[in-house]
């Protein structure tokens, strides 16, 4: 399992609304979750794949920032 973790511009819940379906549909990941009262919107996931790109595009083709962030 390999965790990645993020900086997002995921704010409201209406970002939510669009983000949960697309995650959720990742066989590759088993769980997710944003924290929305951190400044940085954190996006925490446990995968089975240890590629940030794959999760960077997944967030950035529906159009929200996505950055991954440093151990």
């Amino acid at each position: 399992m390999n965790i990645l973790i993020f900086k997002t511009n995921i704010c409201f819940k209406k970002d939510l609304l669009k983000v949960r379906p697309l995650l959720s549909a990742c066989d590759y990941i088993i769980q997710w979750n944003i924290d929305q009262h951190d400044i940085d919107k954190v996006l925490r996931i446990v995968s089975t794949i240890n590629n940030p790109i794959i999760i960077i595009q997944t967030i950035t083709k529906i159009g929200y920032q996505c950055e991954e962030l440093p151990d």
